[in-house]
């Protein structure tokens, strides 16, 4: 394995807490509270089915090597565009955005990372029926990351630059405003409801450069979330194939011509 590659494989299984010689997952509970205990399969944090409790990204190493190629995709590819995620938890899947680019001698490229960094907001049911229910989530201190956290994770992994953008708030208040004012070559969303998969879309999708990707993490395995990719995509006519990662993610890429 070249010395890149094998620094990126190193970084990815590091991120998903691979590298010792046991790993703990946390299991949630009814009450917002979680329970610790060994992880028992191996597969489980390989295809990111739990919740890690020391990792640094949930979304395990099948996603995280389709991230890695969409990202080697749009430089090798001289696609335009800055990168985008939208719900980054503990950071994980955009170090590795930011690892990658920097290993291919990208310095120009942002990063940027869209969060509350206080975990999933209460569901808006009223403005957005398919949320109806989708509340459990909000209730988990777990998933409440704060944005020093993050920062802190990019600078344990040297990736702490000018280039990494933070972008504080509820998307229905932040994203809107990207609109117009960006080119993005990777918009990889992992809001879970429907209000932050369609916001996260409607903002950004209208900027993504032709040849450039759209990720989604939650498809697979969050209904609202599936609904809202498919309501934008009809409703955009967007026809280009879905393309399964693993249990829950999904990508397609933009045609490069129209």
């Amino acid at each position: 394995m070249e010395p890149r590659s094998a620094y990126l494989d190193l970084l990815k299984r590091s991120l998903c807490d691979l590298l010792g010689p046991e790993t703990d997952t946390a299991l949630p509970e009814p009450d917002g509270t979680v329970v610790v205990a060994p992880l028992d399969d191996l597969e489980k944090r390989e295809t990111g089915q739990d919740w890690p409790l020391r990792g640094t990204t949930m979304v395990g190493l099948r996603r995280l090597d389709q991230l890695q190629s969409c990202v080697e995709a749009v430089v090798r590819d001289q696609i335009p565009g800055n990168l985008i995620e939208t719900g980054v938890w503990r950071g994980g899947a955009s170090i590795l955005m930011t690892a990658t680019l920097r290993s291919l001698g990208d310095e120009d490229r942002e990063v940027w990372l869209a969060d509350s960094f206080e975990g999933l907001p209460v569901a808006d049911s009223d403005r957005y029926p398919a949320d109806a229910g989708a509340d459990v989530l909000s209730t988990y201190d777990f998933l409440a990351i704060s944005e020093d956290t993050v920062r802190g994770a990019f600078e344990r992994y040297g990736l702490l630059d000018d280039g990494v953008r933070f972008l504080r708030g509820w998307f229905r208040d932040t994203l809107p405003s990207l609109l117009g004012n960006n080119s993005w070559s990777v918009l990889r969303l992992d809001g879970d409801h429907y209000e932050s998969t369609i916001v996260a879309l409607e903002s950004l999708y209208p900027d993504l450069s032709p040849g450039g990707f759209v990720v989604v993490d939650d498809y697979g395995a969050i209904a609202q979330c599936r609904q809202a990719v498919d309501d934008f995509r009809r409703a955009n006519g967007i026809e280009e194939e879905l393309h399964t990662i693993d249990w829950t993610g999904i990508w397609w890429r933009r045609p490069e011509t129209a």
